[in-house]
């Protein structure tokens, strides 16, 4: 039985691998890219999402603390720029987008400064998510981070993977209900803007565990309103 136990388990996680997602092209300025080459900085944890809200990974994905060897792309302030999932994200949960400028380099530049989230947008189930860019943005260069965190297996979230797990569920079952965040840093040039754009979001910290919009029960028959978690939209001028 515990050979069994531990096949199914084992069958149950490529499954939910195979049915995850990453952010793999990137279309900006006009052109369309790919990959590293691109400007999407590679992750190593192949298409599992990030799950600590305590993890620098939260930034950029894991691995993803490093530019190196990924080109920047450029783009103009007001430009609309469009993110690409290699398969249709389906799982319920919001859509953000930030930004956080470069001290220099935006190669070497590992997100530890203040972010700005400049959109968000409820549960869409496609493979493209387009948006612009501030025109207020400030000539320099940048992350652009896409991040989608879905909320469909509450447990309720924000709960740590230990052992033993209580008796009514296994520690499968317990990582299976941890929400979940897919995310993805472009690095980009930009031109043209009046400069006036700032931002004071940290990442990590940018989501707290008693956040209702982390701890909602979407299968709630109360469930009637979401607020979208990860800080306030900056106000700026739409073009």
């Amino acid at each position: 039985m515990k050979v069994l136990s531990l096949a199914a388990a084992a069958a149950l996680m490529a499954n939910k691998a195979a049915a995850h997602y990453i952010w793999t092209d990137l279309d900006i300025g006009g052109t369309s890219g790919s990959g590293a080459s691109g400007g999407i900085r590679p992750n190593t944890n192949y298409n599992s999402p990030v799950t600590d809200l305590s993890s620098n990974d939260l930034r950029c994905n894991e691995g993803g603390l490093d530019g190196s060897g990924t080109a920047v792309r450029d783009a103009k302030a007001g430009d609309s720029f469009t993110f690409h999932s290699d398969v249709a994200v389906y799982h319920q949960g919001p859509v953000s987008v930030y930004v956080s400028k470069a001290p220099g380099d935006v190669t070497q530049y590992d997100g530890s400064g203040s972010w700005a989230k400049i959109a968000e947008i409820g549960s869409v189930f496609t493979r493209q998510y387009t948006f612009s860019l501030p025109t207020c943005l400030e000539d320099g260069e940048y992350l652009l981070k896409i991040e989608q965190l879905g909320i469909h297996n509450p447990w309720p979230a924000g709960i740590p993977q230990v052992c033993p797990a209580p008796k009514s569920e296994t520690i499968m079952e317990r990582w299976l209900m941890i929400y979940k965040f897919y995310t993805a840093c472009a690095q980009i040039s930009v031109t043209g803007g009046s400069g006036s754009l700032s931002g004071s979001i940290s990442i990590p910290g940018h989501v707290s565990e008693s956040d209702s919009g982390y701890t909602a029960n979407i299968y709630d028959p109360s469930f009637t309103s979401y607020e979208v978690p990860g800080g306030p939209v900056v106000s700026y001028p739409m073009v």
